[in-house]
């Protein structure tokens, strides 16, 4: 019996029959070429655990581990993610394409921080499936979202959040708390117009900033078990801004993320952000994600 390798196949062999070993073997050769590839170049960054993605585009899927079990994020875009544990999934600000959220739990809650197109989509929100699903917002966003026609009733039981309000949705804990400019040459982003969120699932404490600075009220929070941090211009604060605010408050993970910005030095640069957070304190985990995905 003879046996053809890639590289030893004798060109007199022109049999169909050869051929198709020739096709047959070049096919497998090439799966096991693709299967052999990390496709991820965030693995190995921290992740408990990561899984593909069904859908898309996104980020991969990671799993973490929480004390009172675990729960998986999904990077979404820029400024938008998904949290779920068990049954429950918590889209934050969700944007963009139905296509990106396929394969993901139908949203238990969806919390938004602000009214801004990266952050708000009442088009959205109305492509997601689920039969009852929770929204909760600062009162602006409500507004918005009552005039593009999601509003209580039917699908949709949508609450009111402000600054300082406590709630329990879909069994997840929530405070929203302030999301602001310090700068004058920025004000995007007034005082008590957003929320961002401390959000507390499965055991663990999740800070989300929305659009901020590095306001008091950011470096005074405590026992924060996973941040996302943002960090762009000429909207919200510099890489170093971002680091020296998630020094101050100490999150046992943080995620930069939302880190494109306009013109020039307008987007900022994770690498630098874990750089600086990492010389400050080796007990601050810096994961680096694919918040852009093509």
């Amino acid at each position: 019996m003879k046996v053809f390798t890639f590289f030893s196949i004798n060109t007199k062999f022109r049999s169909y029959k050869n051929r198709t070993w020739l096709f047959v073997a070049a096919v497998l050769l090439s799966l096991f070429s693709f299967a052999s590839c990390g496709g991820d170049k965030n693995a190995g960054k921290g992740a408990a655990s990561r899984s593909g993605n069904a859908g898309g585009p996104r980020g991969s899927t990671e799993i973490l581990k929480t004390s009172g079990g675990e729960v998986r994020l999904t990077p979404v875009k820029h400024a938008t993610f998904v949290l779920s544990s068990g049954k429950t999934a918590l889209y934050m600000d969700p944007t963009g394409k139905a296509d990106a959220y396929r394969g993901l739990p139908a949203p238990s809650l969806i919390l938004i921080t602000h009214t801004h197109g990266d952050h708000m989509s009442p088009g959205t929100i109305k492509s997601l499936p689920g039969d009852k699903i929770i929204i909760a917002a600062p009162a602006k966003v409500v507004g918005k979202l009552k005039e593009a026609g999601v509003e209580n009733g039917g699908r949709y039981e949508i609450r009111t959040m402000k600054n300082g309000d406590r709630a329990t949705l879909a069994g997840i804990g929530v405070e929203a708390v302030p999301m602001y400019n310090l700068d004058p040459k920025r004000l995007r982003h007034k005082k008590g117009i957003g929320n961002g969120y401390v959000i507390t699932m499965a055991g663990a404490r999740f800070y989300v900033s929305g659009d901020t600075e590095d306001i008091p009220e950011m470096r005074a929070l405590k026992n924060i078990d996973f941040a996302f941090v943002c960090m762009n211009l000429p909207f919200t604060m510099s890489a170093k801004k971002a680091a020296d605010a998630t020094l101050a408050f100490r999150p046992r993970v943080v995620y930069p993320f939302h880190y494109r910005g306009r013109g020039p030095g307008g987007t900022q640069d994770p690498g630098e952000f874990k750089k600086i957070v990492h010389k400050g304190s080796k007990e601050i985990e810096v994961r680096l994600r694919n918040w852009y995905p093509k």
